[in-house]
C-alpha cells in the first residue's frame, strides 16, 4: 500500500499529534495521503466531507478515534469498496484495533503489504408508510427504534419472511448485525456473535414482560416491525436510528423493512489475535 485517506475525529485528537505522526510517517515513506478532520454540522452532529473527494486511487482508509468514528466512515465512504484500518483514540474499541503505542509498527505493516481484511456484513433498513417507501439506509452496526420525548412504552409487532413472530411492548428494539453485537445491543443483553458470522440479532430493549430473550435469525430473512403505537392509544414518539448517526421520525403503522445489504465493509486486520482474545483483553480492562 502507498495511497492513503486519513479521517480524524478531532474530539479523539484534539491536537492532531496522532494525527502528524502518521502524516510524517507516510512522508518520509514516498507514500500519498489526503486528511479529512471530521467536521461539526452543528445540533451536534458530525461529518465528513463527500466521498467523491477521497482519491480514486487510495487503498487504505485510517480511521482515528473510537468504534463510533469507524462506524460513520464506513457509512460515508459504502460503496467505494475501500478497506478501514481503525486507529483507536476512544477506551472501549472492538473495531479500532491500532492502539496509539502501535501506530508507526501498524503503518509498516501496511506498507509491506502485511495484512488482511475481514469483510462484515451490513443492514438495509427501509421505511414504509403505507404502499410509499419513504426512505432507506444502511448500518453496519444496528438499526435501533427507539421511543423520542417523553416515556412511554412502545408496541410493536415483528414479522419474518412474512410470517408473525412475536409481539413486544418495550421502550424499543435492535437490530443488529454480528459486527453490532457488542455495542447496544450487548448493552441491552443481548448475546455477542463472531463479528465475520452472517446472522441478524432481534434484541428488546427493557421488554415489559418476563420474556427478554434476543432472537437469532439468518442474514438472508426479511424482518418487518410493525409500529402498533403508544401507550394506551396516545400519539406514537418514536424514531428509527441507523448506526446512531441517521435518525428518522415514525408514525403508527409505519413499518421498517430490514435486510441483509448487498454492500459490505472491510476492515483491516493485523493483528494474529483471535476475537475471542480480543474479546477477553476488553472486557478485562472494564
Amino acid at each position: 500500500m502507498e495511497h492513503f485517506y486519513i479521517v480524524t475525529n478531532p474530539q479523539k485528537d484534539h491536537d492532531l499529534k496522532n494525527t502528524e505522526c502518521i502524516t510524517s510517517f507516510l512522508s518520509e515513506h514516498g507514500c500519498s495521503y489526503k486528511v479529512q478532520v471530521k467536521q461539526e454540522a452543528g445540533e451536534g452532529k458530525w461529518m465528513y466531507t463527500d466521498a467523491g473527494e477521497i482519491p480514486p486511487d487510495t487503498e487504505c482508509i485510517l480511521v482515528l478515534g473510537g468504534d463510533g468514528t469507524l462506524i460513520e466512515a464506513a457509512r460515508d465512504t459504502i460503496g467505494l469498496n475501500i478497506p478501514l484500518l481503525g486507529i483507536n483514540l476512544g477506551s472501549l474499541g472492538f473495531l479500532a484495533e491500532v492502539e496509539k503505542t502501535g501506530i508507526r509498527r501498524a503503518l509498516a505493516r501496511l506498507l509491506d503489504d502485511r495484512y488482511q481484511t475481514e469483510s462484515r456484513m451490513m443492514l438495509n433498513g427501509h421505511i414504509c408508510r403505507g404502499k410509499e417507501c419513504l426512505e432507506s439506509s444502511h448500518a453496519l452496526n444496528d438499526i435501533v427504534i427507539i421511543r423520542r420525548g417523553s416515556l412511554q412504552i412502545i408496541h410493536y409487532h415483528i414479522y419474518v419472511n412474512g410470517q408473525f413472530l412475536n409481539e413486544y411492548n418495550a421502550d424499543g428494539v435492535i437490530l443488529s448485525t454480528p459486527t453490532g453485537s457488542t455495542g447496544y445491543n450487548m448493552s441491552a443483553g443481548g448475546p455477542i456473535v463472531e463479528p465475520g458470522a452472517r446472522l441478524i440479532l432481534i434484541t428488546p430493549i427493557c421488554p415489559h414482560t418476563l420474556n427478554t430473550r434476543s432472537i437469532v435469525l439468518s442474514a438472508e430473512d426479511e424482518i418487518v416491525i410493525e409500529m402498533a403505537g403508544g401507550e394506551k392509544d396516545t400519539p406514537l414518539h418514536a424514531e428509527v436510528n441507523f448506526d446512531g448517526a441517521h435518525a428518522a421520525a415514525l408514525e403508527k403503522g409505519d413499518r421498517i423493512v430490514v435486510t441483509r445489504s448487498e454492500k459490505t465493509t472491510d476492515i483491516v486486520k493485523l493483528s494474529g489475535a483471535s476475537f475471542l482474545e480480543v474479546l477477553h483483553k476488553k472486557m478485562s480492562e472494564n
